[in-house]
């Protein structure tokens, strides 16, 4: 069976940075196990950048750089970082908060999930990633 190059480069991209994720929380020494980082939101480098930009890569290396198809790719991709930097983290940092209120008033009610977003930083890490997968699985599967 012969897998989509496209996909392949979403789910390397994905796995990549998931593993470099639970690598840099090693360092850092922060107790999570690899299963939490499977579905771990935030962190250094972001799965969701690496994944858009892997798969636009891989698009524009196979159907051009000037096609349709790889113009949208680079649209979702750019939708994608852009929630991941301004919207989730600032839901995120929303959340926070409430945290923090709910604890500083002593209150009964159940503390909400608070998601992280992503800092500039991670966004572009995972931005460089998803670019050097995509150009990889696209040599090693043309």
């Amino acid at each position: 069976m012969v897998m989509s190059s496209y996909l392949v480069a979403i789910l390397a991209a994905w796995c990549m940075a998931h593993i470099i994720k639970y690598i840099v929380s090693k360092v850092k020494k922060e107790k999570h196990g690899i299963r939490s980082h499977l579905f771990r939101s935030g962190g250094m480098p972001s799965s969701h950048s690496a994944s858009v930009v892997a798969l636009a890569s891989v698009i524009g290396l196979k159907d051009g750089f000037g096609s349709g198809l790889f113009g949208l790719s680079v649209l979702f991709a750019m939708i994608v970082m852009y929630d991941a930097v301004k919207v989730r983290r600032s839901s995120g940092e929303q959340g926070d908060a409430i945290h923090l209120m709910i604890k500083e008033l002593k209150s009964n009610i159940k503390l909400p999930r608070s998601a992280k977003g992503h800092t500039p930083l991670e966004v572009f890490a995972g931005a460089i990633l998803g670019l050097l997968v995509g150009i990889v699985v696209f040599f090693a599967t043309t």
